[in-house]
């Protein structure tokens, strides 16, 4: 939790995908160690198949197979699928892992040849390219939730899981819809819903999407799949824009360090991505197949952890962060009186130069608040609810806690001081400012 000193802990959070390569116990407590702070389950990530045959035929079929499935033949998804591709079309895989030339089609099924090889993973997206532009209908006939989805949705609904990323996400409705379904089977239970925004139709429906749903991941494989690639940055930073004003989590995803699946160090220009990421101050940066598959998931955590502390404090010393101009997003007087609150507590921070925030928070709307500020030193949220202690580690700079509240305020105060104390998290003449939801007040105090 403290790296290089306590007032430059690491602010952006790293989520990893549990994988073949990571999925036994003592891998995901050296990862949880190594600084992970949300783990992934993707239900794709069962198995892995590499494909390195330049030139091959493989066919695409909406046929149904039993366990005698022909070599190199792929199950498309949905039953149009044969009908919608033309011979010279161009199949990319997963935002340009794998390319395929539709070379003939033979009633249900297409023949296509291997023009890019690479790693071909199950349940891949495929998009479809027709004289150089994107064949929008391909995709609008793809269902956003499918028949296998709501077998996850449910799986992962009984295990527990604080948020569930939903894919192809073409409208605000869709996770509404998911909503529904949740609080049906889960009344007792909060579970977030995190868009994927990957696709034309979510870029399009943005801010529909957002704020819609509890947090938004910015899915750049897939969008590079589907709009020219110059212009991925552009839109990965129009997302991290307005998942801050609206204050919802935002992460960034897919091929943030992708040469280390199988090598044991970055590219050059996988760090220079990396760093743009936390730049922006995007919440989390997120390992996919490096640490779901790859040889070396503990060092490429290791390599986004060092870049984003190193990355930070460059920031934090040469005002080098985005600065964005913020608006009050809350429509009641109580939930603005709270972003008041809040910008005054970030701004009087950062004037004060104090070692720490801390907020106390029944639902950790506050705590989210203060993060949206991005302040300069580290905000300790104190909660008494499990569950939100547990999602606030998704946003910026919080370092959560459960405690069971006093209704002394003064209570509160010394409980968690001399809870960071004996933890070595504070010390005596550190100064903090103090926030609360239960009081909405301020407080700046000097650690006894």
């Amino acid at each position: 939790m403290k790296e290089n000193g306590f007032r430059s802990t690491r602010r952006t959070k790293l989520v990893c995908t549990i994988g073949p390569s990571t999925c036994d116990f003592e891998t995901i407590e050296a990862l949880a160690e190594g600084g992970m702070n949300v783990a992934r389950l993707n239900m794709c990530h069962n198995t892995r198949e590499w494909h390195k045959e330049d030139g091959d035929i493989w066919t695409f079929s909406v046929r149904s197979f039993d366990e005698s499935q022909p070599e190199r033949t792929v199950s498309a998804s949905y039953d149009g699928f044969a009908e919608d591709v033309e011979v010279g079309d161009e199949l990319v895989v997963d935002g340009g892992m794998v390319r395929f030339e539709v070379v003939e089609k033979i009633g249900p099924d297409v023949k296509c040849l291997c023009t890019d090889p690479g790693l071909l993973l199950p349940r891949a997206n495929l998009a479809l390219w027709r004289k150089g532009r994107l064949v929008q209908q391909r995709n609008s006939m793809l269902p956003t939730i499918t028949s296998k989805d709501w077998l996850d949705i449910d799986f992962a609904i009984a295990e527990g899981v604080d948020f569930i990323a939903l894919s192809f996400v073409r409208s605000a409705d869709t996770i509404n819809h998911l909503r529904s379904y949740i609080a049906a089977r889960s009344p007792n239970r909060d579970v977030g819903v995190i868009a994927k925004i990957e696709s034309v139709d979510s870029l399009k429906n943005l801010e529909e999407i957002v704020e819609a749903s509890d947090g938004a991941m910015v899915a750049r494989g897939d969008m590079g799949s589907q709009i020219p690639l110059e212009q991925v940055p552009f839109a990965q930073q129009k997302i991290v824009h307005l998942c801050r004003q609206l204050n919802k989590p935002v992460i960034v995803a897919s091929q943030l360090l992708e040469s280390m699946i199988e090598y044991p160090i970055p590219t050059r220009a996988e760090v220079a991505d990396v760093s743009e990421a936390v730049r922006q101050q995007a919440d989390a940066l997120m390992l996919s197949g490096e640490s779901a598959m790859g040889l070396y998931p503990d060092k490429a955590l290791t390599v986004l952890r060092s870049v984003s502390v190193r990355m930070e404090k460059w920031c934090r010393e040469d005002k080098f962060s985005e600065e964005l101009e913020l608006t009050n997003i809350s429509s009641s007087f109580s939930d603005i009186i709270k972003e008041e609150i809040c910008r005054s507590a970030a701004k009087l921070a950062s004037s004060l130069q104090v070692d720490a925030l801390f907020v106390y928070t029944s639902d950790g709307h506050m705590a989210s608040l203060l993060s949206r500020w991005r302040p300069d030193c580290p905000i300790f949220a104190f909660t008494p609810t499990p569950s939100v202690r547990k999602r606030l580690n998704l946003q910026w700079g919080l370092i959560p806690f459960r405690l069971n509240f006093s209704e002394d305020m003064d209570t509160n105060l010394s409980k968690t001081l001399s809870l960071l104390k004996i933890r070595g998290m504070i010390k005596p003449g550190d100064r903090i400012v103090a926030v609360s939801d239960m009081l909405q007040s301020i407080q700046v105090r000097i650690v006894p």
